[in-house]
């Protein structure tokens, strides 16, 4: 048995986990998990996360199995478990490393969210101060400052958080959920460049290749 599970669909959120996996140089099965009433789902898998949603991580660890969800936190987990990947942050690094993990599937994720839904057009104060975000456009030019005279989260070295943080800026600059600013463009660009994000893009790009084709 591989040491992981690992529940997905090549067209979700588990794009995400699958880089992290290859990036920490995981022993992992994949699940596929077609979109359909939780009654046609693997079982295991709705055991696994009652939330019905992908990506779903079981680590077998020893005589007990840890399930992980969302995928910020299966980034972080998989850091945690394969330490020589040296994809966890350094002392002086944790700040910065945490700081835009969270922000990532916080805030940003809010407000693109509720941007696609029609539901924040940034106008009313008193919506500005309830929600996490504030409003898409405060979210976006907060995201554009930090990444700011850097060339990735924790500055000059790649880390887990870049698997999440660009999972998200990479998404976004495609698909046009982030405007297309040169910081976001630039640092798309360096992550879309690594091996390991090329090695995991096409597992899941050939699957949807071959999916299409069966029609």
């Amino acid at each position: 048995m591989a040491d992981f599970t690992f529940y997905t669909n090549p067209m979700s959120r588990g794009r995400i986990a699958r880089w992290a996996l290859h990036e920490a140089g995981a022993d992992y099965e994949q699940q596929i998990v077609e979109y359909a009433p939780p009654e046609d789902r693997p079982e295991a898998f709705n055991q696994a996360n009652p939330m019905g949603k992908v990506p779903a991580l079981v680590h077998h660890h020893g005589e007990h199995d840890h399930v992980v969800s969302e995928a910020a936190a299966i980034c972080h987990y998989l850091a945690e478990m394969h330490p020589d990947a040296a994809l966890l942050p350094e002392q002086h690094e944790k700040a910065d490393y945490f700081r835009y993990l969270f922000f990532a599937a916080g805030p940003l994720e809010q407000a693109i969210t509720a941007k696609n839904m029609g539901w924040d057009d940034g106008a009313d104060p008193q919506q500005q101060r309830t929600t996490g975000f504030g409003s898409y456009d405060r979210t976006v030019d907060a995201l554009e400052t930090m990444l700011s005279g850097r060339n990735f989260v924790c500055g000059d070295r790649f880390t887990m958080a870049d698997v999440y943080v660009g999972s998200q800026t990479i998404w976004g600059v495609e698909f046009d959920t982030l405007p297309k600013r040169d910081i976001f463009v630039a640092y798309a660009e360096r992550l879309t460049q690594r091996a390991k994000y090329r090695e995991a893009k096409k597992i899941d790009e050939d699957w949807a290749a071959q999916r299409a084709a069966q029609g």
